[in-house]
Order: structure tokens, then C-alpha cells, then sequence
């Protein structure tokens, strides 16, 4: 930062000034003094000049209003911002608060206690408390209305300053005697304070300030100290909280009398005068630090006593009470910025956000682009690149970077190398502090106070030969090294970049550095400065200079160094010594640069295409020097980004950092200096030939431009192609030459204009001279398509068919890039697009359209399978099909229906269309559900891909596995019935089949056996087709048997449960003979039932103790029972329960009872029922098939 004093007010009367406050949200300024004084001024700039903004502006008294009520000199004065309150106290205690109203200031309310003085008072942060502290230890808290919230005495102590916490939980009191006690907002004692900063002093000690800044602005860093404590033997201690125990320590040297945050915490002002030696003249000086402790400045005051001091709202001045005056000093702020490719990158930080936020402000598109960068260090840009140097965040692990740096310890900083939209490009984590950033076009240097690292970047981007024969010149010795300051670069052979040596300590510490691609510069403390060559780092030369650098800039051909010291001070070094010794004739012309001085200088900038020219900024003034002389002085305040073609382009930080998020253009600003303004005024008043001359005595390329460009506005058409070939145009040459070969002279003012962009005017030439065709050939290359169609609609007689159908596709373009796809949409089917018409109606989800496109188009058309993709992507697998087979590709068409699973589809296709692969597709696809078993939906896939038989085994297999598991009967019988209708399913496709390859006429029953035949013959599995209902039949008697028995069909149930006996493959053994002992013993059959338990008492699978209990029950009902039946079963029932032969009835599946009567079969599962039976059912009990 750099800081000047800017400007003086003084006091009526010669009032000495006690206290001084600036308001920061309106600007009102208010000091207090002896006898009473108490005044409120304002500054404001007014001027209708829009490059005259912030301090360039010239600023006058809007306000200067005295305020009458204090007798006593005034010694605290407090703006309350959130309310635009004043509060006021004097020596007598008086204490009163004032209001705006109308423009002037009242008095709102008086207090005093008539007991004791106050010593301070302190707004909390949003304005709705204060607190009041007298000396005689009374605190007072009240509200923004007047009520008191409560008071305390603090007895034994005498309180000189008050503090609060930014979230106004905690007050601070500071004692007469430098204690500083902690208390919460209502009054109660926390603790007394670490003071550490007084260690090793002597005598008594005084607060000087307490000020704690209340994160408003943001924080320059997380975690940054932000409470002052400040003791008037010029000790001084910032913490990150109350209690913190690892504060940061400032010696300032002085002895202090006021302290102030600014407006963002980022830098600290401590006001008061220098301690001399024979302490007969003291210095008033305001030294500036940094919240880690860094001297930033020191300004040096006049007069004999200050007393206060108070920062502006936006941190750009601060004001001075000393004696009878307000002093003003203007402060140029180190904003985080810098300029690359028409983009101004800039940072700031926000109070919700602990990151910087970096802004891209592309300024030719007025577009910008955000990234947050935590501890962001620094911003350098060049060429089209820029360089943020950040701290690294200690949280995350930094593996890379140790890998990156070869060093096992942890890499504290970060260099992330972004283009001109903050993309990162590259990154290298380093392990020095990179205080001090330059780059050029091949290589980052960071610099530490000790070291400076160097690192060769990549870009994918075109380089000239000299810079690829340097880049490859380089790679041997490594893409990163590092060298310490003491060492000599030239004896060392570095394989890489070896930080161990970068840390030893050195008396002469770097403080500035700069860079051109064959030269760098370091400067250091002591005023040495030395010279490198690049891209071979070895020291050329070293010189010596008086002061020590803050700032170093190199013009364009490396030849001279502009330094700008730590106090202002602008001189030039020349580096080309040998070129000065030849050229002392000229030099003595054109001043020597040795003896060049400016000062108050905080900015400046060489010229990109001229050795000899660079501007400059003093104060609220820039200078532009040529040959070391100036130029007339230009006011503003702006930050000089660029300088080229004798244009400045300067952006005025200080408004855009008022609306960060906003940048607007108006803060950007484009000098032309003088012999660009003079060449322009020569041209347009006196003539090309005498501007030609003056251009020939000044020549520069621009000028040239100039020149040539006013040139072809008079159609002088000699002077503009000589003056293109001194500018190195080949455009302007090639044009020139084309206007030469045009007889009209209307052609040639409308080519003219056509060149300096004044399109319409061209267009309307065109038009009168009856050339629509060069009037359209003009807007097609600008690409105004909408004006194209106008013009060709417009002309009369048959516009070109070709032509009008390009305008129309184009139009088209425009709207489909805007993603206006209905408007896209007309302008295709004007254009007969049908590609971007297809894409549109995908799009918009207009698959109707879409569809009639596909129909509409012949086959074999190359957009057909793009069609087909889409719809194939939405799920609609017949449009897909359709568009597929049309362009003859039904190998498309089989994936798409086996992707979205209509594989009854894709098997059709396949066996249309003979292809081999559906059937090991198919496969792939099954045995992939089954290891991830997916049993049911693998059923389901053979199902649909009418492999019945496949999936009935698979359905055959689950039912098996539900059984073991001792699932639910019906559930088991759900399964096995599908199954069975599976297999059904299997005998009607090859009765089809058979059907389908036979020939003229043959009988139902001739294709019938034909089919069994070919079952036969092709299935492995005959019991599984054979007994495919068996499972079924098994499980439907063992649930008929158990329904009976509860309805109380005894009889029924038991010879139910007799029949099961037949299934004992299927349900186990132990549950058939028991439900049949369970029937039999209700039927009071107990010859059955013994026979059952016979059964029972004789499997092998039963344990003993199981048979016991069978034993067991047996007995204690046969002991009470005979172990015979009632009555005895028909012969047929016997001939079942003996064993069923061959021939046997059939059984009702209804009933579970033999059947001789006419019975009824059904046409699915072929069971039998009694017809009487089945006149209660509406399908059937076995298969559930409806009955029609």
C-alpha cells in the first residue's frame, strides 16, 4: 500500500482537536476539542466527469455544522451507524446524543451523572447497545432508545477504554492501570486478560486503544487476529479472541495515542510520534501493520500533538486530528488484482465467506467468472495466463505435493497457474513463502524473503521456435529449481528443486523482484540489486541503489529498471550499460536516466511496444514520460493494466471493489496520449500530408494505423497502403490492393465502410447501387441470417432457392444453439433440414413428428438410424424397430429390442431375419440373472422369448426349493401350477410350429401327433414334460385334504388324504401320513389310522424321539380304540388304497373322490371334475384357468 497526505482542514479559532471520528456508512466526519468544540463535516466529490471518480474527484465541505451543548472540552466522540447517531461526552461527564433532521443534527438526549468524567464509549455491532465507562469504574449499558439495561460499579477500579465482541457477548474494560478484564453482556466477570506484550517494560503503562474489528468486511484469512490492544509505550498485541494464548506482538517504537481497524480488518493504524533520542522535537507519524504483525508504511505528520485518528468507510483515506487541524491522507490499497487477456481479475472478501473471491471480469464480453481461493497470498498475470499463490489448507492431506516437491515434509503454499476464466492449468506446491511473484511467458518466480523458486510451466499453446529451443534448452536441468539469495547460481548444478537450502537465514532479505524472458531482477533490503539471466540462472551484474525497493518493473527490451522505493520514490536504472556508453550523444538529449526522480509514486507501467515510454501515477495523477519527459498530467485514481499502441487502459479498483460483484465498464478508462491526440488532430484539421510528416518524425505503429485508416476514408489509396506497410498490415495492404482493382467509386466507399465496420451504411451503398448480391454476401459473412432472409425476400424477381434455404438453416442454428427449439423448428422445415429437424422434435419430446419424419423419409437414408437411437432412448421400441429395418439394419433392430427386454420381439426379428446370435445372447443375458439370482426374472425372459420349456425348469427349480424351505403349501402350489402352464405353453408352440411347416390340408390330430413326435425328439427332459402337472396335483390334494378336514368332511379328507399317497416324491412322507392318521382318526376309521402310523413308526428319517412320540400316541389311541374301521371302503377306494394300477378312474380334483359318472376336463391342465361339481366354480380348481 502507499500513503500520502492529501489534504488539511482547519479549525476555527485554533481549537486544539481532542478526538476524531468518520462515520462509515454516510461519511460524516465529527471531532471534538477544547471549550466545547464539536463539529461534524462531510466530504464530497462532485464533478461530471465520469474518469474523475473516489479520490482523483475533487472533494468540498457538503457539510460543516458546529454543534452547541458541550462546555467542557469534548474528549469522546462515537457514530452509531445502523441509527445515524452521534454520541458525544465531554471533561464535565455530559453526555448527549445527537439525530439527523433534515440535514442538520439535534439534540436527541442529555445525561450526566455529575459524578466522574467518561472515559469511553462503545457502540456493539448492530447498533442497538451501547456502553459507557467512567472513570470512577461505573459502566452503563442502555439501548439505542434511551433505556438504561443495566449499570454496574466496578469498585477499586479506575476504567479507561470499553470493547465489544464482534457477536456483543462479551464487553471488554479497559483499567487506568493497562489491566484489561473480561465480562459477558450483562455485567458479570469472566477473567482477567493475558497481557504479554508489556514483558520486560518498565514504569507505568496506559491503554492507549482497544478497537476489535467486527468481521463487517470479511477476513483476510480464516482464523485471522482481529482484536487491537494497543498501550501507549507503543506495545501492542492483536489476538484471534479474548482468551487466545499465541497473540501476535507489535513494538511500534513509538508512543501511541490512537488505534483503528479499517474496514476490512486487513490493516491496523496506530497514530502517535516517534520517540527521539534528545526528545526535543517529537514526530507525529501513523505507522500501518498488517493482523500478523508486518509494517506495511509509515507516514510522517506535521505538527505539534496528534490525538486520533479514523479510517473512511471504504478504507481509501483516513483522517488526523493534530492540534487545530483534520489531516487527510489518501491511501493506495495492494488490492489482490491483475490484467490478462481484456480480463481484470480481482479479489475480495464477503463477511459469510471465509475464502477470497477471486472475480474473471472478461471486460470485452462483460462477462465474469467466480472462484474461491482460501489464504489466497497474491494475483500475478501475464501474457494470457494468470498465477494465484495461496496457503495450503492444513486439513487436507498433501501426499502430491510432498511427491510434486520432492520433500517429505508438508508443502505450506500453493502456485495454481488459471487461463483468463480462472480454469487451473497446473499447480506446484512449494515450501517457501511466495511474498514476491513475477511470471513470464515460459516461467513462474516466487520469491521468499531468503529464496526464490523457479518454475518452468506448460501451456497447450503455440510457441515460437526461440522459446521451444528454449523450453527444450531448459528440460534437462528440470522444470523447478530453487536458489538461495547468498548463493551464486552459476557454480551450482541443481537436479531438482531442493528446498531444504531455501530456509537458512540471510542478513540482506529479498523485497522485490521482476522478470523479462531473458532477464530476472531481485532487490534486496540493503538497495543491492541482482541481475540473473533466464532461462540459465546465473548472475549477469549486481548493482547498488540508495533505497530500498518496494516495486520493479523492466521495459519491453530488458534495457532499463524502474524502481520504485518504500517512501514513493520512482528512479530508472539502465541495464544496458555498453548501449548507454555508445548512444551518450543521445542520452544527453533525452536526459539521463540516472538522474531521473518522481516522487509520491505507487504505480506504473512500461509501454509493451516501446523501450522508451511508460506511465506512471503520482497521487491522483497520471504521467506518461517519453524519453524521460512528461507528458501533460491526466487525474484519476485507476490501476494501469495495460499500455500498448499509445493507449493506456486503467481500471479504477477502488469503484469496483464498492460493488465487487458488479463490475461495470464505466470503471474502466482508455487514455490516448498525446502523439496519438495530436496525430488525430492533425488528420482531422489540417491534413493527411502534414500528419504523414509528423507520424514519419514520431513513427509508431499505431500512428501508422492511424494514418492509413484516415487514408482510405479519403480513398487516398497510395498514402494508406504505404502507410500499412510501415504498420506491418498485410490485411490493410491486401485490401488496399482490391479497392485499386474497383472502377466505381461508390464500391470503394462501400467497401470502405464495410472495412470500419459501418455495416449499414455499406449495406445501404449495395442497395443503391442495385448490388442486393453484395448487400447479402456482407451480411452472410457477419452471419446476420435474419437480415440475409429479409433481403432476399425483399428483391424482386426469384431469389437463389439454394440460398434462401441456407438463410433458413442458419436461422435455425441460432435458435437451436439458444435451445428455442419450437422457433428452431419452423426455420428446418422451411430450410428441409431433416438432420437438425430430427433433433428438434427429440428435443421438444415430439415423438409424433418425429415418427412422420421417419415414415416420410426413403429407405436406406442415413438419418433413419439416428432416428432409431432415439427412440430406442425414450423406450419406444417399435418406432425404433420400424426406423431401424428401414435402413436395412436388423441386426440394430434386435438390440434395441433385446435392450429394452421385448424379447419376444427380438427373437421374432431374428428368426425373420435368420440370425444366429439371439439364442446366445439370450443365454448371456439368463446366466447373468442367475448368478446374480434373479431366478424369477430369468423365468420371466424365457417367457417372453417363448423358451417355455427353459423357463418351466427354472419355475420347477424354485418350487422344488420353496418346498424344502417348508414355504407355504399354496405358495408352492402357485409356483408348481406355473410351471405346468409353462410346459403347456411349451406344447402349444411346437403344435404351432408343426402347423406352420406343414403343407396342404391335414387333420388337428395328424398335427398333433406330429408335434408329440417332435417332443420326443428334441426334449432331454421327458418326465419334467410327462409329469409337468404332478407338482401341482400334489400340493392341490394336500391343501383339498386339510380344507375338508376343517369343514368337517371327515370322509371326504381322509380319502383325499388316502390319494395323496401317490405324491410322496414331492411332499414328504411324514406330512402325508400324518394328515392321513389325523383324517382317518376324525373319520373314526382307526384301521387306517393304525395302518398310517405303522407308516410313521417305520421311517428311516424319523430320530428316536420322534418315534417314541409316534409310539407314544399310537398307543394311548389304540388302547382306546379297535384298530378297525367302521365301515369298509368301496372295492374301487380299496383297489386305491392297495395300490393304484394301470387304468385306474380318474380322480376329481373338486372332491379328491374317484370319478365314473361324465365328468368335466379342463382344456389348460386336462384334470377331470364332476360336472355337478363344477357347476359352482368359474375356473378350475387346479390351474385356475377361467372357464368359458
Amino acid at each position: 500500500m502507499f500513503i500520502y497526505l492529501s489534504k488539511k482542514i482547519a479549525i476555527p479559532n485554533h481549537i486544539n482537536l481532542k478526538c476524531v471520528s468518520w462515520n462509515k456508512d454516510q461519511g460524516f466526519i465529527a471531532c471534538g476539542g477544547d471549550d466545547g468544540l464539536l463539529r461534524v463535516v462531510k466530504l464530497d466529490s462532485q464533478t461530471d466527469d465520469a474518469r474523475l471518480k473516489g479520490l482523483a474527484a475533487p472533494s468540498n465541505l457538503s457539510m460543516n455544522q458546529g454543534l452547541d451543548g458541550h462546555s467542557g472540552a469534548v474528549q469522546v466522540v462515537t457514530w452509531n451507524e445502523q441509527y445515524e447517531k452521534l454520541t458525544t461526552s465531554d471533561q464535565n461527564g455530559l453526555i448527549i446524543v445527537w439525530m439527523l433532521y433534515k440535514g442538520a443534527w439535534y439534540e436527541e438526549m442529555i445525561n450526566n451523572r455529575n459524578k466522574s468524567v467518561v472515559r469511553s464509549m462503545s457502540w456493539n455491532a448492530d447498533g442497538q447497545k451501547i456502553c459507557i465507562v467512567y472513570e470512577d469504574g461505573a459502566v452503563i449499558v442502555g439501548s439505542v432508545d434511551g433505556n438504561r439495561i443495566w449499570g454496574k460499579e466496578l469498585k477499586g477500579n479506575q476504567l479507561a477504554h470499553v470493547a465489544w465482541s464482534p457477536d456483543s457477548k462479551i464487553l471488554l474494560f479497559g483499567m487506568a492501570n493497562g489491566e484489561v478484564q473480561i465480562y459477558d453482556n450483562q455485567g458479570n466477570f469472566i477473567m482477567k486478560m493475558t497481557i504479554s506484550c508489556l514483558t520486560n517494560t518498565t514504569g507505568a503503562v496506559s491503554i492507549a486503544g482497544i478497537h476489535w474489528y467486527a468481521g463487517t468486511g470479511g477476513y483476510v484469512e480464516p482464523d485471522c487476529p482481529c482484536l487491537a490492544i494497543c498501550f501507549d509505550n507503543g506495545r501492542c498485541q492483536i489476538m484471534r479472541y479474548e482468551n487466545d494464548d499465541n497473540p501476535v506482538f507489535i513494538d511500534t517504537m513509538m508512543n501511541v495515542v490512537s488505534i483503528q481497524w479499517n474496514h476490512c480488518g486487513s490493516v491496523l493504524a496506530v497514530a502517535g510520534c516517534l520517540r527521539t533520542a534528545n526528545m526535543e522535537k517529537e514526530l507525529n507519524v501513523v505507522q500501518f501493520y498488517t493482523p500478523f504483525g508486518a509494517h506495511l508504511r509509515t507516514l510522517k505528520v506535521p505538527g505539534k500533538q496528534m490525538t486520533g485518528v479514523s479510517w473512511e468507510g471504504g478504507g481509501l483515506r483516513i483522517a488526523l486530528a493534530v492540534d487545530a487541524y483534520i489531516y487527510f491522507a489518501n491511501i493506495r490499497p495492494d488490492y489482490k488484482w491483475g490484467y490478462c487477456c481484456s480480463t481484470v481479475v480481482y479479489a475480495y472478501t464477503k463477511p459469510e465467506r471465509q475464502e477470497y473471491c477471486v472475480v474473471f471480469w472478461d471486460t470485452k464480453n462483460n462477462e465474469k467468472f467466480v472462484k474461491y481461493v482460501k489464504s489466497l497470498m497474491s494475483i500475478t498475470t501475464s501474457g494470457d495466463f494468470c498465477i494465484l499463490a495461496s496457503k495450503t489448507d492444513d486439513s487436507q492431506p498433501q501426499e502430491d505435493a510432498e511427491a510434486e516437491s520432492g520433500c517429505g515434509n508438508h508443502s505450506r503454499y500453493v502456485l495454481i497457474l488459471c487461463n483468463s476464466i480462472g480454469t487451473p492449468l497446473d499447480s506446484k506446491y512449494i515450501d517457501i513463502d511466495p511474498l514476491y511473484v513475477t511470471m513470464t511467458k515460459t516461467h513462474v518466480i516466487a520469491a521468499s524473503k531468503e529464496a526464490f523458486y523457479l518454475w518452468q510451466y506448460r501451456v497447450a499453446k503455440k510457441l515460437t521456435a526461440l522459446e521451444i529451443n528454449q523450453v527444450t534448452r531448459t528440460k534437462k536441468e528440470g522444470r523447478e529449481r530453487v536458489y538461495h539469495i547468498d548463493s551464486n547460481p552459476a557454480t551450482t548444478s541443481d537436479g531438482g528443486p531442493d528446498f531444504t537450502k531455501a530456509f537458512a537465514s540471510t542478513q540482506d532479505p529479498i523485497c522485490a523482484i521482476t522478470a523479462s524472458d531473458q532477464t530476472l531482477i531481485v532487490a534486496r533490503e540493503s538497495g543491492a540489486i541482482h541481475r540473473y539471466s533466464l532461462p540459465h540462472v546465473g548472475v549477469v551484474q549486481k548493482y547498488t541503489m540508495n533505497n530500498r525497493a518496494y516495486y520493479l518493473s523492466m521495459n519491453c527490451n530488458s534495457s532499463r529498471l524502474a524502481i520504485i522505493d518504500i517512501a514513493g520514490v520512482l528512479t530508472l536504472l539502465d541495464l544496458n550499460v555498453r548501449n548507454s556508453i555508445v548512444d551518450s550523444g543521445n542520452q544527453a538529449a533525452a536526459g539521463d536516466p540516472s538522474k531521473f526522480e518522481r516522487k509520491d509514486v505507487w504505480d506504473m507501467k512500461w509501454a509493451k511496444d516501446n523501450p522508451d515510454l511508460f506511465a506512471m501515477m503520482e497521487k491522483t495523477r497520471m504521467y506518461v514520460f517519453r524519453n524521460l519527459d512528461p507528458e501533460e498530467p491526466i487525474q484519476t485514481s485507476g490501476y494501469i493494466c495495460n499500455f500498448e499502441d499509445l493507449e493506456i487502459k486503467s481500471v479504477l479498483l477502488d469503484e469496483i471493489m464498492k460493488d465487487p460483484e458488479r463490475p461495470n465498464k464505466d470503471n474502466l478508462i482508455n487514455f490516448e496520449i498525446r502523439s496519438l491526440r495530436d496525430s488525430r488532430a492533425l488528420i482531422e484539421k489540417v491534413g493527411i500530408e502534414d500528419a504523414s510528416q509528423f507520424i514519419e518524425d514520431n513513427p509508431h505503429p499505431r500512428l501508422w494505423r492511424l494514418l492509413a485508416e484516415a487514408a482510405l476514408q479519403k480513398l487516398d489509396l497510395k498514402t494508406a497502403e504505404q502507410a500499412f506497410v510501415r504498420c506491418k498490415d498485410y490485411q490493410g495492404i491486401e485490401f488496399v490492393k482490391r479497392l485499386g482493382n474497383l472502377q466505381s467509386e461508390p464500391m470503394k466507399q462501400a467497401e470502405v465502410a464495410a472495412y470500419f465496420s459501418r455495416f449499414e451504411e455499406a449495406e445501404r451503398m449495395y442497395l443503391d447501387m442495385d448490388r442486393r448480391d453484395l448487400a447479402i454476401s456482407l451480411r452472410i459473412k457477419l452471419g446476420d441470417w435474419f437480415r440475409v432472409l429479409q433481403l432476399l425476400k425483399s428483391g424482386s424477381g426469384d431469389s437463389d432457392d439454394a440460398l434462401l434455404e441456407q438463410a433458413y438453416n442458419a436461422i435455425g442454428d441460432y435458435f437451436a444453439d439458444r435451445q428455442k427449439w419450437v422457433n428452431a423448428v419452423q426455420y428446418y422445415l422451411q430450410g428441409r433440414n431433416q438432420e437438425r429437424l430430427a433433433e428438434c422434435y427429440y428435443m421438444l419430446e415430439d415423438y409424433d413428428s418425429l415418427e412422420r419424419l421417419s415414415n416420410q423419409l426413403p429407405d436406406n437414408h442415413k438419418l433413419l438410424p439416428d432416428i432409431g437411437q432415439m427412440f430406442a432412448t425414450v423406450g419406444m421400441c417399435e418406432q425404433a424397430v420400424n426406423a431401424y429395418l428401414k435402413c436395412n439394419q436388423p441386426k440394430a433392430a434386435v438390440d434395441t429390442c433385446v435392450h429394452l427386454n421385448q424379447w419376444n420381439k427380438a427373437v421374432d426379428l431374428a428368426r425373420v431375419h435368420n440370425m444366429k446370435e439371439i439364442k446366445s445372447l439370450l443365454s448371456k443375458y439368463t446366466s447373468h440373472l442367475l448368478e446374480k439370482n434373479k431366478i424369477l426374472e430369468a423365468v420371466e425372459l424365457y417367457r417372453k422369448a417363448h423358451h417355455f420349456l427353459e423357463a418351466a425348469k427354472l419355475m420347477f427349480k424354485i418350487a422344488e426349493e420353496e418346498a424344502k424351505k417348508r414355504a407355504r403349501p399354496l405358495r408352492v402350489k402357485k409356483l408348481y401350477v406355473l410351471a405346468g402352464r409353462l410346459v403347456e405353453d411349451y406344447h402349444e408352440q411346437v403344435k404351432t410350429t408343426q402347423q406352420g411347416k406343414a403343407k396342404g390340408k391335414k387333420s388337428e390330430a395328424t398335427f398333433a401327433l406330429a408335434g408329440l413326435l417332435e417332443e420326443d425328439a428334441s426334449t432331454s427332459d421327458n418326465r419334467l414334460v410327462d409329469s409337468a402337472w404332478r407338482g401341482a396335483e400334489a400340493y392341490h390334494f394336500f391343501l383339498l385334504a386339510q380344507r375338508q378336514l376343517y369343514d368337517g368332511y371327515t370322509e371326504n379328507a381322509m380319502r383325499t388324504a388316502l390319494h395323496l399317497r401317490e405324491y410322496e416324491d414331492i411332499i414328504p412322507t411324514v406330512e402325508i401320513y400324518s394328515l392321513l392318521a389325523i383324517c382317518a382318526c376324525a373319520n373314526r376309521a382307526f384301521g387306517t389310522c393304525s395302518q398310517a402310523f405303522i407308516k410313521l413308526e417305520s421311517l428311516e428319517s424319523l430320530s428316536s424321539e420322534q418315534r417314541q412320540a409316534y409310539e407314544d400316541l399310537a398307543l394311548e389311541i389304540f388302547t382306546k380304540h379297535t384298530p378297525k374301521d367302521n365301515r369298509p371302503l368301496d372295492m374301487m377306494d380299496m383297489d386305491v388304497i392297495s395300490e393304484g394300477g394301470e387304468g385306474k378312474a380318474p380322480t376329481c380334483i373338486v372332491t379328491g373322490l374317484p370319478i365314473q359318472n361324465p365328468y368335466w376336463i379342463c382344456s389348460v391342465c386336462k384334470h377331470c371334475a364332476l360336472e355337478q361339481e363344477m357347476s359352482k366354480h368359474n375356473c378350475c380348481p387346479l390351474c385356475h384357468t377361467l372357464i368359458t
